[in-house]
């Protein structure tokens, strides 16, 4: 069974209301799904390679940067080849602020950067996800629920 890793970062628990319905959709299609937290869990850039695909969520500090728990990782994701590994990124953000879902661009950047195969929607929710925005969340989950199938499908041949 193919594993992914979910990493999010919280602070008022929108981002992981939006993880707990991207996670709860991509373990419906049978992947097994490791969670983690950057608050509360050690995360090493070396572990990734344990996985076949990559979720992570932040939200944004109030000028759109990354929240001070996400900085290591996304300094050490410099440090690690994860050449086609199927990932995507998403978080909460606030539109009243100018620079909205900042953190979780930045983190999409880095990624392709370092040529993960990212979702190609950067799932940015304004505050605490809504009915429509939860349709949003499983829509983006099942997009990258095909791109693992893809991969493993590739992998098989």
């Amino acid at each position: 069974m193919a594993k992914v890793l979910l990493l999010y970062a919280s602070m008022t628990g929108n981002t992981e209301l939006i993880a707990e319905i991207v996670r709860e959709t991509v373990e419906r299609y049978g992947y097994e799904v490791v969670t983690k937290t950057f608050e509360m869990d050690p995360i090493d850039v070396d572990e990734l390679c344990r996985y076949d695909g990559l979720l992570v969520g932040t939200y944004s500090e109030d000028d759109g940067a990354l929240p001070f728990e996400v900085e290591d990782f996304y300094e050490d994701l410099n440090d690690v080849d994860i050449t086609g590994m199927a990932a995507g990124v998403f978080g909460s953000g606030d539109s009243f602020y100018a620079t909205f879902g900042g953190a979780a661009n930045a983190l999409g950047d880095r990624l392709e950067k370092k040529h993960a195969r990212l979702v190609p929607e950067r799932l940015i929710i304004d505050l605490e996800p809504d009915n429509d925005d939860a349709i949003r969340c499983q829509k983006f989950a099942e997009t990258f629920c095909r791109m693992m199938e893809a991969r493993v499908k590739s992998d098989d041949a």
